[in-house]
Order: C-alpha cells, then structure tokens, then sequence
C-alpha cells in the first residue's frame, strides 16, 4: 500500500508539472484558434451589414468570455474533489469538461432569460443599435476583468462581473431608468445569501457525518448506515433537477411530479449503494481514515453534478448579452420579441467553458482545493454537495448567484466548523497547554477571507465603469 500510494503520488506530481510546463504561448494560441473557429463559423451565417457585424463582433466577444469563466469560475467545482485527492487534476478536468458543456446544453436556457433582458430593459433604449452596443460593451467589460482577476489568482465571480457590465452599460447608454432595480435588489441579496446558505449547508452536512459516522465506536456499521443515504440525497437533487430543467422542452412536470421523481431517484439510489457500502467496507480499518474513502466515489459524482449546474447557471454570463444581440438582429430590431436561443449560441459558451477550464483553470482549482483549508473526501464532499443543492435551487429560481461564492463559502462553512469543534474539544482537556494550543487553532487561512471578501466588494463597480466606458468609447468611435 506504501509503494502505491507513492507511485500515486509521483504520478500526481507528473501531472502538475505536466500542465504547468505547457507554455504560455500555446495556451495563448489554442485559445486564439477557438476565437478564430467563432469568428469563422458566424461570419459565414452573417450578412455584411452594420448588425451582421455586430452579431460576428458580439460571438467572439462572447467566446473570449467564456474561456475566461472556465479559467475562474469552474475551479470552484472541482478544487474540493482535487485537494482532497479523490479526482487528480486531468481527471477533474475531463469530468468538468463534460458535464459543463451538457449543463450549459440541455439546462442553460432559463438563467440566460435574466441577464437577457431582467437586469436592463430594452424599451428604455432609444433603438436598437445602442442596445446592442451596450450588451457588447458589457460583455467586453466582464470579459476582461475577469482575464485580469484570473491573471492575478483571484477567484472573482463571473456573474458578478456579467451584472455589473450590464448595469454600467444599461446605465450608460439609457440612464438609471433603464435598470430594473427589484431585480438588480434580489440579485444583490442572493450573492450575500448564497455563500452563507452554501456555508451553512456544508458545514451541517460535516457535523452530521461527524456525529452519525465518525462519533460511534464502530464507525464502520455507522458509515454502513448513513453513507447509502448521502449518496441517495445527492442523486435525489440531482434527479429533481433534471427533470425540472433537461426534461421540460419536451415534458413539463408539475411540482408535485419533481418532488415524487427525487425522492424516487433517492431511495432507489440508496437501495443500490447499501451493498456496494458494505461490500467496501469490509476492506476497510474502523478508523476515521479509512472511512473517508467510502466518499471518495460520491464525492466524484458530486463533482459531476455541480459542473452540470455551473454550466446550466453560469452559460448566461458568456452568452446572455450575446442572446440578446442575435435575438435583436433575428427579430429584424425588435428589442422587446421573444426569440429562441440557436444552439450555435449555446455551443460558444458551452464549449468555450470547457477550453478555458483544460487551458487555464489549474491554478484557481489548487488555490480553491488547497490553499483556503485542509480539505479529505468527507470535508469535500460536504461542500461539493453543498455547493450543488444550492447551486440547483438558485438556477430553478432564474436567478444568477455566483457558484464561486457558493463554492468558497462551503469550503470556509467546514473550516470554520472545525475550528469550532476543536476550540470546544480543547475545553474538555485537562492540559491548559493543549487548552491554549487547540484554543489558538486556525484552520481557515484568514488572508483569504479579506482577499476574496475585496475582490468580491469590487467587482461590480469595476465592472460597471469598465463597461461604461467601452459603450462611450464604442459609440463615439462609429458615430463618428
């Protein structure tokens, strides 16, 4: 066992060097050629004129932004399954890679809907070029803070960015008027409520493994006992997602119906995975680290389903302002029509997630995974799953809560636990040496707290003006 797990180790090790070594410049042109398949496909669907140009503008605009949300933002789904060591980097990138494009495919639709015309409302332009001239402006905006946040290691919030260019720009180019500020209030409240929601929830979900599985003496029976239920939990939210999302284009179940095929889908999972627990568990040691590895598989599969919800949430920050110009040019100028989203659209963004993640997410996906806390498969898993329920919640409210938030804030929810059932087990202790040592305990790096705290504060007014002045500049350049 000592030999492979550093045979393991050195292969891991084989890995990271393998994806640091990959040089700028190829990444860079990889990138460049995906932006140049963009450009090349759309300009050949395109007519010359002014918003024929504006569409081929706005798609490349619109890819570059998705490459640069895969390098930022879908760290925070895998970073917990990479740190605790249950997926290796290329095999978290992979499984992201896939399940990303199909959240962004086959659930992307309803979130699209929000930024498309919820934030900023169209009639208050005064016609259809300036409008399409300020959801560019947003999109650019977002785009290149968010290059600079992930050039910097800074796990910024992709949506926070899309909203503030958005707003900068509706503001811009119609004034105040034109923001729909109800919604811009529930959105803003969201990104205070979900990070604690995802903390809270994580962090539950550790003090329930730790009392129900690792408390007991015979933790083994315990983890026989509690881990089919887990498992079944996520797949049930997994289950009620699909089929409110996936299914609707060609079945819309009623809310009774949702709730009868997770809880199905739960206990059908869980009667499955009761034996396939027992079974893995009779290999194992009655100790607490040997019980984490009865996550390790659970925790894979969690990983899977909050990249399928990243990309169904997060598709509407590279392609909502994009949307909205080609449903504009589609509809011949009319900002108010309703017009479906072609899928070449949704294949931009969906794909574009996925090369930036393979190019360039490692570096956020280490810093997520390992610098913030300790993180093992079960501490992982809470947050994955966490960070999933809440993810899934907010998506089938069309609102575009920020997964980074999300993310981060599971993975602070269980250190901070930790922090506490350790500084409470020091009280118990008779050594007032251990006491003062157990009391003083960090488990959560705290310059991570005030570094993501002001990145997130900043982002939307930096975004906002950044956009604000790309739609002067724009319009003054071609008015001219």
């Amino acid at each position: 066992m000592k030999k492979l797990n550093k045979d393991l180790s050195k292969f891991a090790r084989f890995e990271t060097g393998l994806i640091d070594n990959t040089t700028s410049r190829m990444r860079l042109i990889l990138a460049l050629i995906f932006v140049a398949a963009v450009l090349t496909y759309v300009m050949l669907g395109q007519s010359f004129d002014q918003m024929g140009m504006m569409v081929v503008a706005a798609s490349v605009i619109g890819a570059y932004m998705a490459i640069n949300i895969g390098a930022n933002d879908v760290a925070n789904n895998i970073g917990p399954a990479v740190g605790s060591k249950a997926l290796t980097l290329i095999g978290a990138l992979i499984i992201a890679a896939i399940f990303e494009s199909a959240g962004a495919l086959i659930a992307g639709g309803d979130v699209i809907s929000t930024i498309r015309k919820g934030i900023i409302d169209p009639s208050g332009f005064q016609d259809a070029t300036v409008f399409v001239w300020a959801m560019m402006s947003a999109l650019l905006a977002a785009a290149v803070w968010l290059n600079l946040a992930t050039y910097f290691g800074a796990p910024v919030s992709t949506t926070h960015s899309i909203v503030g260019g958005v707003m900068g720009a509706g503001i811009a180019a119609a004034g105040f008027s034109a923001v729909n500020w109800p919604k811009m209030g529930e959105i803003a409240a969201s990104w205070v409520i979900s990070p604690m929601l995802g903390g809270i929830i994580a962090a539950a979900f550790l003090y329930f493994i730790k009392k129900m599985i690792l408390g007991p003496d015979d933790k083994l029976a315990a983890a026989r006992k509690w881990v089919p239920l887990l498992v079944g939990i996520m797949a049930g939210a997994f289950g009620m997602y699909l089929t409110m999302k996936g299914l609707k284009k060609i079945w819309k179940a009623e809310v009774w119906e949702i709730w009868s095929i997770g809880v199905a889908t739960l206990l059908v999972v869980w009667y499955i995975t009761r034996p396939m627990v027992a079974r893995a568990s009779e290999k194992l040691e009655n100790r607490k680290k040997s019980i984490t590895k009865l996550f390790t598989i659970p925790l894979i599969f969690s990983a899977a389903m909050l990249s399928f919800a990243h990309g169904a949430n997060d598709v509407a920050n590279a392609i909502g302002p994009l949307a909205a110009i080609v449903g504009v040019a589609d509809s011949g100028g009319d900002m108010a029509s309703k017009v479906a989203i072609p899928i070449w659209v949704m294949i931009i963004g969906a794909v574009g997630i996925s090369i930036g993640l393979l190019l360039f997410g490692p570096k956020l996906i280490r810093t997520v995974g390992q610098e913030i806390t300790k993180l093992n498969q079960i501490r992982a898993f809470c947050v994955a799953l966490s960070a999933a329920i809440t993810v899934i919640a907010a998506s089938w409210m069309g609102m575009p809560v920020s997964s980074t938030h999300i993310a981060v804030g599971g993975v602070f929810g269980v250190g901070f636990l930790r922090e506490f059932l350790s500084a409470k087990k020091a009280k118990k202790t008779p050594s007032e040496k251990k006491l003062k040592k157990l009391a003083k305990r960090k488990l959560v790096r705290r310059r991570y707290v005030l570094q993501i705290a002001a990145a997130w504060v900043i982002t939307v007014p930096v975004a906002a003006v950044l956009s604000a002045g790309i739609f002067f500049a724009l319009t003054n350049i071609f008015d001219a």
